[in-house]
């Protein structure tokens, strides 16, 4: 009677113990471009051994990502582009977003550059690139990086003034990929193609061929990125708790930190800016 008594409480025990490794994990609905950059292969590691939570990471487009937060399918979203993200606070699906970190987009285009767009003016290689009828490949999948770069092409002025500007008008080049930032980058360099990237992503992309960054240091390529406890008021079957946690351990020093360590070929990816 005690050996089985023994087996019971020892079985019960483990079955405990399950139930909170999973109470304990998280879903984390984010960008391909955190993902194929490879941070969180960094970033989450060093969170689990803090924390002891796992995170399991749905990499989409932003607008995905956001979609996907809005259905109660994730705990934290970490996603770049502000606009959407502070709607989505303002509509009550998180009580606030907050800033994390921030790189750039680049202009990545033939090393012949045959619309001639090199320079720091992604403007002016946008509107090159629509009067050569260059090839572009744009991702078209409603992520952060396609929503900042329909933002361009509506600040090129080829078109009616504070409209998006149709395909159209982009040039014969022009072609959607309905692509991550990866897949996207894969076409442009079999097609050599121009693409808007992320620097982070451009700088773990090895197929490059005969690809260059072409257009940087534009101030309008800034690309910021914030993070959020999805609403537990809406979703209270969530881990909320969890999902706070991580939010508080990657906007501290140690998060941060983290963050900043992050680099391929000496190279940093992500610049930290965390404010609480």
């Amino acid at each position: 009677m005690s050996r089985v008594l023994v087996r019971a409480f020892g079985a019960a025990a483990l079955a405990a113990g399950a139930l909170a490794a999973q109470a304990e994990a998280l879903t984390m609905a984010s960008t391909t471009s955190t993902e194929q950059s490879g941070l969180f292969s960094h970033l989450l590691p060093a969170f689990k051994q803090s924390s002891g939570i796992d995170i399991k990471v749905v990499a989409v487009g932003t607008g995905q990502a956001i979609d996907m937060a809005r259905r109660g399918d994730a705990d934290v979203l970490f996603v770049h582009d502000t606009a959407a993200e502070e709607k989505f606070v303002a509509e009550g699906f998180a009580a606030k977003r907050f800033p994390v970190m921030y790189n750039d987009f680049v202009l990545v285009g033939p090393k012949a550059d045959p619309a001639g767009v090199k320079g720091q003016d992604i403007v002016a290689a946008l509107k090159k690139i629509a009067a050569t009828h260059a090839p572009f490949v744009s991702r078209g999948d409603k992520s952060g990086t396609d929503a900042a770069e329909r933002r361009l092409w509506t600040q090129t002025g080829i078109g009616e003034a504070g409209q998006p500007l149709p395909n159209d008008k982009k040039g014969t080049g022009y072609k959607e990929c309905g692509c991550g930032m990866g897949p996207a980058l894969n076409i442009a360099a079999s097609s050599g193609a121009y693409v808007l990237a992320d620097r982070g992503t451009w700088l773990s992309f090895k197929n490059r061929a005969d690809l260059a960054v072409l257009v940087e240091g534009d101030k309008r390529l800034f690309n910021q990125y914030g993070v959020m406890v999805v609403s537990p008021a809406k979703f209270p079957n969530l881990n909320s708790a969890g999902a706070q946690k991580f939010v508080d351990w990657v906007i501290s020093p140690a998060g941060q930190s983290t963050i900043a360590a992050y680099k391929i070929g000496g190279e940093q990816l992500f610049f930290p800016n965390a404010t609480r």
